[in-house]
């Protein structure tokens, strides 16, 4: 169990990552534990068995409130909320979408998701130490560990594959061609409802961009925020150009990053975000519908 669970190694075994690992120095063991500990997880195939599974934790244990409340506080209740402008209607219409039309995404569309996401913005010169980029998101010490690849499926423009996205000549490099539904949807841990998107892009961090500064275990925290503030700009951007976004922590992190050439230890997938062209009817169509309720057998 420990063994299968790489907590224990039986003896003679080799890590491909042992000596990748060392360069985390002060980093071990507590960030490497976490971040090993919490790859390639076990998810339910059956979206329908795992639903079932979730209304019986709510029978059993209720649900944790969404908000707290301190009942007997002195309250001030502040004006009203305005949301006129562009910005705070960009911001109510965020939703996670899980139907998609069949349309294809422009080029030009997903370029500019792209480019204002995780593009370079412009170059900052920091006496002693060279240049730093500037981007959409903070980072921390401005080092940017993230990296954007693009799996795209149906792009007006680009062919079906797996692309780097270099954000420096906002360009896109093709890693290897081909793209599906099924690829998708496998990748996605069996979230059959993300197979119809467009473009899938997996965020991955380079850390040792953030160990050159912070020599400390907690800075790990740092990447995974960062992952998170790239993830939240991209689903506003997508909002903002119309699409249909969405984004997961459910993946299969060893299969994609054989797919990408990357080795899950020097440099790994965190985070998973897409988008598709938004379905002809709208209406809660990021909701499941009555009949794909009715197939979980509730």
């Amino acid at each position: 169990m420990l063994a299968r669970h790489a907590l224990l190694r039986r003896r003679g075994e080799k890590f491909d990552g042992e000596e990748k690992l060392r360069a985390w120095s002060e980093w071990n063991p507590a960030a490497s534990f976490f971040h090993l500990s919490t790859k390639d997880v076990d998810f339910e195939a059956d979206a329908a068995k795992e639903f079932q599974g979730v209304v019986r934790l709510a029978q059993s244990k209720p649900m944790p409130r969404p908000v707290k409340r301190y009942a007997n506080a002195r309250a001030v209740g502040l004006p009203k909320l305005t949301v006129d402008g562009e910005f705070a209607q960009v911001l109510l219409a965020r939703r996670t979408w899980r139907r998609f039309s069949k349309g294809a995404v422009r080029l030009a569309v997903l370029g500019n998701l792209l480019g204002l996401t995780w593009g370079v913005q412009r170059w900052v010169g920091i006496p002693k130490l060279g240049s730093v980029a500037v981007k959409t998101s903070p980072s921390g010490g401005a080092l940017h560990p993230i990296e954007a690849y693009v799996l795209a499926r149906n792009v007006e423009g680009l062919d079906s594959g797996l692309y780097h996205y270099n954000g420096v000549d906002h360009r896109l490099e093709l890693l290897r061609p081909g793209a599906t539904s099924r690829q998708i949807t496998r990748w996605l841990a069996n979230q059959w409802w993300y197979g119809g998107a467009s473009f899938v892009v997996f965020m991955t961090a380079v850390f040792a961009r953030t160990q050159w500064k912070y020599d400390y275990a907690r800075a790990y925290r740092a990447v995974l925020m960062e992952a998170g503030h790239l993830c939240q700009t991209f689903c506003l951007t997508a909002t903002w150009l119309g699409l249909a976004p969405f984004c997961t922590l459910a993946f299969a992190d060893s299969e994609i990053e054989r797919a990408l050439g990357v080795d899950g230890v020097s440099e790994s997938v965190l985070y998973v975000a897409g988008a598709g062209m938004r379905p002809e009817k709208e209406d809660k169509a990021h909701l499941l519908s009555g009949s794909e309720i009715s197939k979980l057998n509730l």
